[in-house]
């Protein structure tokens, strides 16, 4: 069984292939297409229907050998949508891709012309028959039968109430790309000897090629023809009807070219479109990861069309990755990376469409070998056949990186910034391009230099010699140069066929904090009207309302939300959903799908006696308090329970709100505290005294106001399965006289009544249970991150969630599309950092920022201060330079897509295979499949009797 029809729609009368799974073992097409008790109502059409069956379909051992039978896909189809009068008509053809005239026609039939016009108008309309124009100097119209793919398959699925009419083409199409190339793909030499659908490479990607050729430029083609047309992708409309789409949505993206752009427009299936808007959907297409194809059916000097192909839908790159053999589409083209100037962002690994780029080490082992990375296994000199098919092809393709790993910078991020990119491009001063690199994945550059715990840095290769980059150092004078400027970036935002979507394609973000901001910009990005709702009079969230001020300036946060106002995100502040509007009430507006990203707004109490009284409030609600306004004092000694950066936050907080002694308390040991080793450090440089090792036992009241709080001795705060379970020494206490007491010891989701009416579930701690990677709840249209999926994290955290959650609303709202499939998981491995091999670095030390004039524990102003541009540059060429693209070239299919994405020049095309720039006839193709299939065959029985003797 091929790859087909999971949602199990092909028809009423054909069994189903629901239950099949990528992987399940094969067995014969013909076991899943007749119902056993099938009788032909008009034997006499049947008997046409085989004969037309015959005539059209490109599967030779079926053709030649005579055995199409009404168990074929191609029988059942012909016989679904034609009459016995339209089969007959069709049957005088004789031959595929012969064309003849309506006066032909006519006579061929015994019809007059008028008849012949009505019928040749009915099948034109349909599809099943092809439109050009003849070489005579009249250039009269004329027709003629096309195969089914490439031919009457796709042109049938273009026709928009055919297909609704009958959905079961959609499962034809995909089977006929399929079904007949099963067991023959490897025998295609390079280049697909004019099977279908060939590569061509971005053509600024070989402009300097000097080996290049004519017919590898898609400016040639385009100049060659004075007619364009473009229409719907056939393979989009065909996925997402089966409900197999893997995000690349439905849209104008197919340029016909000559007498294909007149057949578009003349059956209603596109439109003309110039010379000048071609090349604006070419650039587009490069863009957003599309790969060039034309259509190489007719042999040398014509061309058909030139497609923007998207990898996880279409059927040509699909066939051949599935079958193993890229032979059938791949360019004369491959990449190859120059590794020492590339710098592991990873960006050509994202757009490659096979998978064949993927991130790997640049340094060497400990013993000075580099690490060697595997090739894919051809079919040039093996056997072939379904346990060499890759039936995970799509998933696969997405595989960011080899299990060796790659930079560690890189892999620690939640969002997997291209850290040593934007590094590398602050060493050469390229500031504004570092800026668009970091906002290709994180809208707040500024804010998580400020604010960031760094994982990045934790995981530096650099730290292994002394001290690792101060990478978010870096990355925060990078973006303040951004805010400083007059003209601020701000990032392009087009969905993938161009222009916005309309506003049938709106989504609510509920909640302003990091991720619904992030959420709101992904989604904005791709062109989709977004609304953001905040029940805060200005949006940010914690950001906002729970960091301080000395660690992250609310103008820093507001400059960066700007962005994405200017973007085109409207923002309702003041507006609290569950009480102000409902969800289903922004449904009836018009909302096609939420992400909610509320956060973490409310504290906990410990739940010890004495807790309720007066001078005792959460750590969340007095920073939001203070945030708002920093008049707010408090008067004297105050306790903070709490071990964690929030609970440091609120200390040092307190500090600066007037407290006369701040002393901080939490179960951990010094060691084991939670809470950034270098934010303890401040705290304690501001007077704030830590004990560590205790928790509380008891709020002593006097006349319902905190007086003090009885602690006992935490001995343990983990069991053996580092499960929170604290254990205690009740009979040590200790007792601390307080004005205040700050409980920062957790924080609780404040639904209210946002999720009333809906089916969303909740975990015991009251976050919202959604699937792991598509953040969809019980409720489909219902989306979460942020904490409120994954309990308090940080602020990178909350991105990189927002992310992952517009990714899945792009999917939800096109009908059709998987949330998972064929989806980039972002998974990246660390390299092994205890055997590499480190010569020849910079030894400057770490750059350290500097200080402005100020008493730091008497301010809520931050007083750190950004690097120079000279720390920049010192600190960025410090950079070890871990990571690397490295490219299998055996996958490769030379689309020259990785060059487009490149700003290091690192990858580039060369002219490996020139045989695969030959075009060849469809109905030639046997001519260069035999020759190349008896030399395969040769190399296989060599390899046999030498492996034999072996033995």
């Amino acid at each position: 069984m091929l790859e087909g029809d999971r949602r199990g729609y092909l028809m009423a009368k054909v069994k189903t292939m629901a239950d099949w799974k990528i992987g399940d073992p094969m067995i014969n097409e013909n076991d899943y297409w007749q119902d056993p008790d099938y009788k032909a109502e008009d034997p006499e059409k049947e008997k046409l229907v085989l004969e037309l069956a015959k005539l059209i379909t490109d599967r030779y051992v079926k053709k030649l050998t005579n055995k199409i039978n009404n168990r074929d896909p191609e029988y059942w189809m012909l016989d679904l949508i034609l009459n016995k009068e339209q089969v007959k008509f069709l049957l005088n053809f004789k031959k595929t891709r012969v064309p003849y005239s309506i006066e032909e026609l006519a006579n061929m039939n015994n019809m007059s012309v008028e008849d012949t016009k009505k019928m040749v108008e009915r099948l034109r309309w349909m599809g099943i028959i092809e439109q050009n124009r003849a070489k005579t100097p009249d250039k009269h119209l004329q027709y003629e039968l096309p195969i089914f793919v490439p031919g009457s398959a796709e042109f049938m699925m273009m026709q928009e109430k055919l297909t609704d009419e009958f959905p079961q083409l959609a499962t034809f199409f995909n089977l006929m790309t399929q079904l007949p190339l099963a067991g023959i793909t490897q025998m295609v030499p390079p280049g697909g000897a004019g099977i279908g659908m060939h590569v061509i490479p971005v053509e600024k990607a070989i402009s300097l090629e000097n080996q290049s050729v004519p017919v590898e430029h898609l400016s040639r083609w385009i100049d060659m023809y004075d007619k364009y047309g473009i229409s719907e992708c056939s393979c989009r409309k065909q996925q997402a009807m089966r409900g197999e789409g893997s995000g690349e949505i439905r849209g104008d993206y197919c340029i016909g070219m000559g007498d294909m752009a007149e057949y578009m427009d003349d059956r209603g299936i596109g439109h003309y479109i110039s010379k000048e808007e071609v090349y604006e959907i070419l650039e587009r297409a490069e863009r957003h990861g599309y790969v060039h194809q034309i259509t190489n059916i007719d042999g040398e000097g014509k061309i058909v069309a030139i497609c923007n192909c998207a990898p996880g839908v279409c059927n040509a790159l699909r066939t051949s990755q599935l079958f193993n053999t890229p032979n059938m589409s791949a360019s004369a083209y491959r990449a190859h990376v120059e590794k020492d100037k590339c710098v592991a962002c990873g960006k050509c690994v994202e757009v490659c469409p096979v998978g064949a780029a993927k991130l790997g080490q640049k340094l060497c082992k400990k013993d000075g070998s580099e690490v060697k990375y595997p090739k894919t296994e051809l079919p040039n000199a093996k056997k072939w056949g379904p346990e060499k098919w890759n039936y995970n092809y799509r998933d696969d393709a997405k595989i960011n990186c080899y299990n060796t790993g790659t930079a560690p910078c890189k892999t620690a991020c939640p969002v997997h910034l291209s850290v040593q990119g934007y590094i590398k491009m602050a060493a050469e001063g390229r500031y504004e391009d570092a800026l668009k690199l970091i906002k290709q994945d994180n809208p707040f550059p500024y804010i998580c230099g400020a604010v960031c715990n760094r994982r990045c840095e934790d995981a530096c290769t650099r730290g292994t010699i002394d001290q690792p980059l101060a990478i978010d150092e870096i990355k925060k004078f990078i973006a303040s140069l951004d805010l400083k400027s007059d003209k601020k970036y701000i990032p392009l935002c087009e969905k993938h066929d161009g222009g916005m979507w309309s506003d049938d394609y709106k989504v609510a973000v509920i909640g302003g904090g990091p991720a619904g901001l992030a959420a709101a910009y992904f989604l904005r990005r791709d062109g989709y009207p977004v609304t953001v709702f905040e029940k805060e009079k200005r949006p940010g969230g914690m950001l906002m309302n729970g960091i301080p001020s000395y660690r992250l300036e609310k103008d820093i946060i507001d400059a960066e939300i700007d962005v994405i106002r200017q973007m085109g995100v409207e923002f309702k502040c003041g507006v609290e959903v569950g009480k102000d509007i409902t969800i289903q009430k922004l449904r009836e507006e018009g909302y096609k799908a939420f992400f909610i990203a509320i956060g973490m707004q409310g504290g906990r109490k410990a739940g010890v006696p004495g807790e309720d009284a007066e001078g005792v409030q959460t750590g969340v609600d007095f920073l939001r308090n203070i945030n708002q306004d920093h008049s707010i004092k408090l008067n004297g000694d105050t306790v903070v329970i709490g071990g964690g950066n929030v609970a440091i936050d609120v200390a040092r907080t307190a500090v600066r709100a007037g407290a006369s002694k701040v002393t901080m308390l939490c179960l951990e040991g010094e060691k084991e505290m939670p809470a950034a080793a270098d934010e303890v450090a401040e705290a304690k440089e501001e007077g704030i005294e830590v004990k560590n090792g205790w928790g509380p036992k008891e709020v002593v009241t006097e006349n319902g106001h905190v007086k003090s709080v009885i602690f006992k001795k935490c001995v343990s705060v983990f069991d053996s399965e580092h499960r929170f379970s604290p254990k205690y020494n009740e009979e040590e206490t200790i007792e601390i006289p307080c004005e205040n007491l700050l409980l920062s010891i957790g924080q609780s989701v404040q639904w209210g009544g946002l999720l009333e009416g809906t089916k969303v579930e909740l975990n015991r701690n009251g976050t919202a249970v959604a699937d792991k990677l598509t953040r969809q709840t019980a409720e489909p249209d219902i989306f979460v991150g942020g904490d409120v999926f994954t309990g308090a994290r940080f602020a990178i955290d909350a991105i990189a969630g927002g992310r992952e959650g517009s990714v899945s609303i792009n999917r939800f709202v096109h009908k059709g599309n998987r949330l998972d499939l064929a989806r980039d998981r972002r998974e990246f491995i660390e390299l092994n950092k205890d055997d590499i091999k480190v010569e020849g670095f910079d030894d400057a030390k770490r750059q350290i920022p500097g200080k402005k004039a100020g008493v730091a524990s008497k301010t809520f102003d931050d007083l750190r201060l950004v690097f120079t541009e000279d720390q920049v540059k010192a600190e960025a060429n410090r950079c070890l330079g871990c990571g690397a693209t490295t490219v299998d070239e055996n996958r490769c299919i030379g689309c020259g897509l990785c060059t487009t994405k490149c700003e290091f020049d690192a990858i580039h095309l060369t002219r490996d295979i020139p045989a695969a720039s030959t075009m060849v006839r469809s109905e030639d193709k046997l001519k260069k499949v035999g020759p190349y299939a008896a030399h395969r065959a040769g190399k296989i029985l060599i390899n046999k009797i030498v492996g034999d003797k072996t033995k």
